[in-house]
């Protein structure tokens, strides 16, 4: 078969089929009467696993060895390929991602354009110094996107502090990712969503935290409850009660918990719920001496009179101590 027929055959052009007569990979091994080079059926073959194999991206170089070198790996070449692949779509969707974002800011010009591309190389840089200003700097200029994913993954504090600064300015727009941050498998991630969160001043994200009272990870449960304490949520209570008992963050968990009491009411029944957990022989020693702390701040007659009774307890260190901030509170 002549070049030209091969050519329409086979859909690889004229002037390919030479470029692979030149570098050895296809020559045509028969000779018609006229003397014309004539492809054999087993040039044709070759001709199609040379195209077979380019389809998976090989070099022309890379199809040579895979066809003429008897000690070629399959395997090798395609572990290769899949790394080599992997990379590409890695860079494309780091590409894609960038113009998105480029796109979601809805720069007016080329200066804003690129003013957006500079902040987030900024935000990338492995500055720590260029990190923080390009957050400072962030705030209306490049996307909440970017924003959430890098404050999701800064190790600075003084970086992910101007992060979660940025992030506040912006509104609730950040909270979905967020949220999605809370249910990220590393510890870590999880720890720095519910600190973004927490910064935010908006109703949505108090209704967030709410939701995390119930959270897998005990941290974010705890940090939850704290910030809801201030912002007077009484859902709050219950897990400020246990850190409390468990001597976690417990001087910051009953400064939540006085805080909750601002009335009355909530304050007797805020002071109700530490009192059930005092029951000696239940709870340690240690940790019903945090317990009788706790309820010093406490206004109201339920404080005032658990006070009263542990003023006799048998245990003497929880007895010297509800005495002496039973005098405090007469003073005061």
């Amino acid at each position: 078969m002549l070049i030209g027929e091969v050519a329409r055959r086979s859909g690889v052009s004229a002037r390919m089929l030479r470029h692979y007569d030149s570098l050895g990979l296809v020559r045509p091994t028969g000779r018609t009467v006229a003397g014309y080079r004539e492809y054999s059926g087993e040039d044709i073959r070759r001709i199609f696993h040379i195209e077979s194999l380019r389809s998976l991206g090989l070099s022309l170089r890379e199809v040579g060895r895979a066809l003429d070198d008897p000690g070629f790996r399959p395997s090798d070449l395609v572990d290769d390929l899949v790394r080599q692949t992997r990379e590409r779509i890695a860079g494309e969707v780091e590409l894609l991602t960038r113009l998105r974002r480029i796109g979601a800011a809805e720069p007016d010009d080329w200066a804003d354009v690129l003013q957006v591309v500079a902040l987030l190389r900024d935000l990338g840089s492995e500055s720590a110094d260029k990190r923080q200003r390009a957050a400072l700097s962030s705030v209306g200029e490049v996307p909440v996107e970017a924003l959430v994913e890098a404050a999701l993954n800064e190790a600075d504090p003084n970086v992910a502090g101007a992060l979660r600064w940025a992030l506040a300015q912006s509104g609730g727009d950040g909270l979905g990712l967020l949220a999605e941050g809370l249910d990220s498998p590393t510890a870590e991630v999880r720890r720095r969503a519910v600190h973004a969160v927490a910064e935010i001043p908006h109703e949505a994200a108090t209704d967030l935290l709410r939701d995390a009272l119930t959270h897998a990870d005990l941290a974010v449960r705890r940090y939850a409850a704290l910030v809801l304490g201030a912002r007077g949520v009484v859902d709050a209570v219950p897990t400020l009660v246990e850190m409390i008992v468990e001597g976690t963050n417990d001087v910051d968990a009953a400064d939540a918990l006085s805080a909750l009491a601002g009335d009355s009411a909530s304050a007797d029944r805020i002071a109700a719920g530490l009192v059930d957990r005092l029951v000696p022989g239940v709870c340690e020693p240690a940790a019903r001496l945090r317990l009788v702390q706790a309820l010093a701040d406490l206004p109201g007659s339920t404080a005032s009179g658990a006070l009263v009774e542990l003023s006799a307890d048998e245990d003497r260190a929880v007895a010297l101590t509800a005495t002496y901030v039973r005098t405090l509170r007469d003073a005061r």
